[in-house]
């Protein structure tokens, strides 16, 4: 069954996550501690025992996110020998779907991950930027109550996450006012969300300069399979990757077109690698006639083996 892997991005972490991962495969033993190499950091303390404050901390968020993504694909790998048909991964998830299909190295990529965290945490001061879910209305209306509020600061679409939901992103004042502006409108429901940073718009532009060297500089191989783009919906082409990854700090992931271009290049069911089932659960509303399950562990190997028969 052609099958297309998805890797999560931040808000999945939780304390403990991989540590099942660890502890039942040695191939995802191996990628944590080229992770840990790699930082000069023991990546399986901050996974499996770190606090929720730690781990909320952007510039940890994203490597031990990243860490437990490769040693889920890394496990997966070795006990199915999984040739996926494409990828694509959620924001930060985008390094995991590229390191997946051979285009970065593990090492590289967290290092470069970790720039970024702490590029994208001091951008803009904590406070200043919020972030918030709109739930029901059409992305054109969710626009354009963004448009409206812009007079008060920066705020813009984040993720179009699908299945009705949108992500903005800005200045928190602006912000505010979109999510009463979408209220009236006739939103199901304006959800504020608990994110340290105004993440994919324009307040991420210092962030965006700043990590451009560090991802230029990086060795990029050929890609194994197809790995599908935030910021374009569209495979990554050979030589564009550095941009598109620069790029995606300060653009909305265009999620729902993802998944539908994934379904488009022919697959037929997905199977979200890492912690948590976010995208998993968005897959459902998207494409609601195509199996979707997640894998981070021992427990979740029957829901793989269903989807690959």
């Amino acid at each position: 069954m052609p099958i297309a892997l998805l890797f999560p991005g931040q808000g999945s972490q939780f304390s403990g996550m991989g540590k099942e991962l660890y502890n039942e495969f040695p191939a995802a033993k191996i990628a944590f501690e080229e992770a840990s190499d790699a930082l000069s950091m023991d990546m399986a303390a901050l996974c499996f025992s770190g606090t929720e404050e730690e781990l909320r901390l952007t510039e940890n968020t994203q490597p031990a996110i990243f860490t437990v993504s490769m040693a889920a694909f890394r496990a997966l790998e070795e006990e199915t020998g999984i040739a996926p048909l494409c990828a694509a991964g959620h924001s930060m998830g985008e390094y995991s779907a590229l390191a997946a299909a051979g285009v970065l190295s593990l090492k590289e990529a967290i290092r470069v991950l970790r720039l970024r965290g702490k590029y994208m945490q001091e951008a803009v001061p904590v406070g200043e930027g919020a972030m918030a879910a709109i739930i029901g209305l059409a992305p054109s209306i969710v626009e354009e109550v963004c448009r409206a509020a812009s007079s008060g600061g920066i705020v813009s679409p984040a993720n179009y996450n699908g299945g009705g939901q949108i992500v903005i992103s800005g200045a928190a004042n602006a912000v505010a006012a979109a999510c009463e502006a979408a209220k009236a409108a006739g939103a199901k429901r304006v959800v504020p969300l608990q994110v340290s940073g105004p993440f994919h718009c324009e307040l991420m532009r210092p962030a965006a300069s700043m990590l451009a060297p560090d991802v230029e500089a990086m060795s990029m191989g050929a890609a194994r399979f197809p790995v599908v783009a935030n910021v374009t919906a569209a495979p990554c082409q050979e030589g564009e990757v550095a941009d598109l990854l620069v790029r995606q700090i300060v653009s909305p992931v265009r999620w729902e077109e993802s998944v539908c271009a994934m379904r488009g290049m022919g697959a037929t069911s997905f199977l979200e690698i890492g912690p948590g089932k976010v995208l998993a659960g968005l897959v459902k509303r998207i494409e609601k006639d195509l199996p979707a399950a997640s894998f981070c562990g021992k427990a979740d190997m029957d829901a793989v083996a269903a989807l690959l028969r």
